[in-house]
């Protein structure tokens, strides 16, 4: 594993956003939604395709906190244009399961 130092970290602005609208993204090569996340006043709302849809429906997704980051260029994902990334792991089958705060935080603090 490449070690990085403390700065190369803090380039990564990984802050804290509620989902306030999530729907099916049927355009997408694997299956995804396209969400809305509202990560404060700072950052502002952020548009986010998340390929999610093995362990989330859309009605579970919105309200959710989950961890961004707001800090990538946009990307072009078929007729979508994704202003943020939404973070996640695979689980042991390759679903991807969201990296979200285990407590409430407000919306668009930083992770350090």
């Amino acid at each position: 594993m490449e070690e990085i130092a403390w700065d190369d970290f803090m380039k990564v602005e990984l802050r804290v956003g509620r989902i306030i609208g999530a729907e099916p993204f049927p355009q997408a090569r694997k299956p995804a939604y396209k969400l809305q996340v509202d990560f404060g006043p700072e950052v502002g709302v952020r548009k986010s395709s998340a390929q999610v849809t093995a362990l989330y429906t859309v009605d579970e997704l919105v309200g959710r906190l989950v961890v961004g980051v707001v800090n990538f260029p946009r990307k072009q994902i078929g007729p979508f244009v994704s202003e943020c990334l939404v973070t996640g792991f695979h689980d042991a089958e390759g679903r991807v399961a969201l990296c979200v705060p285990d407590k409430p935080v407000p919306l668009g603090t930083r992770l350090l």
